[in-house]
């Protein structure tokens, strides 16, 4: 989301333009780049800073401000987003034990995917996916599944876009792309050969709750040594039991609601 989204006469609008200054890869930053990023006057900024600062949005350290704890405890209490990785973090370890590799969960925001999750042991492969990070759709495995079960107008916004290109390998025309999203939506699968990131492949599947696609599950590997389609079934498995226990959940909560 850009600043220009945001109102900047109100202090809500100055907040959110603060939080936003902030990159998956800052951990710290300092007043001054805070007033470049943000072009709010430094005497109004170090205001909201210190207000932010008094409620924890934001801690102060001795080399600037770094997110604070409330927004992570209020990030947790996302109902959707909770629910979902309370039901899918059990499958997903059990997936890093059959492939000893890197497992993802994601959704999509947008016409990006943002990672709720990742696991991976020592030799997990070096992706460029965080968890909390975001990845163009038209380039990474999780996005193509999403972007596959996504409404037309999104899909259309996507193609009819330019289409950036992370490595030689990544697909830029609308057309094969097109094709290609179609063949995902009809065998549910996607796989990426190296068109985010040089050296990474990737199998992923949709996750359902009922008819919708909420989410995908993925596993990523080294192309010198991982072979996607072999763990293609393992994936697919995953999601689908993900799928099963949201459904249930979702019945449960229906019945409760129902009951005298």
């Amino acid at each position: 989301m850009s600043d220009q989204e945001f109102d900047r006469t109100t202090v809500l609008g100055k907040v959110m333009m603060v939080l936003h200054a902030f990159t998956i890869d800052d951990s710290t930053l300092s007043l001054a780049e805070l007033v470049r990023r943000t072009s709010i006057p430094k005497g109004t900024l170090h205001r909201v800073l210190s207000d932010m600062v008094a409620v924890r949005m934001l801690d102060r350290t001795d080399a600037g401000y770094r997110l604070g704890g409330s927004l992570f405890e209020l990030g947790m209490r996302a109902s959707v987003e909770r629910s979902l990785l309370e039901v899918a973090i059990p499958f997903m370890e059990d997936l890093y034990v059959r492939t000893h590799e890197t497992v993802h969960l994601g959704v999509l925001d947008g016409t990006e995917v943002v990672y709720l999750s990742k696991i991976g042991g020592h030799r997990q492969a070096s992706a460029p996916s965080r968890i909390g990070g975001r990845m163009p759709v038209h380039c990474t495995a999780i996005g193509k599944v999403l972007l596959a079960h996504a409404d037309s107008d999104l899909r259309e916004q996507v193609l009819s876009a330019p289409l950036a290109r992370y490595t030689a390998r990544t697909m830029i025309l609308p057309g094969p792309l097109r094709t290609q999203l179609d063949r995902i939506a009809a065998e549910g699968m996607a796989y990426e050969y190296e068109e985010s990131a040089t050296g990474i492949v990737c199998v992923a599947a949709p996750v359902r709750d009922g008819e919708d696609v909420v989410a995908a599950i993925s596993v990523t590997g080294p192309s010198h040594r991982f072979r996607p389609d072999t763990h293609a079934t393992s994936v697919r498995a995953a999601a689908d039991g993900i799928g099963v226990m949201l459904a249930r959940r979702t019945q449960l909560f229906v019945d409760t609601r129902s009951s005298p």
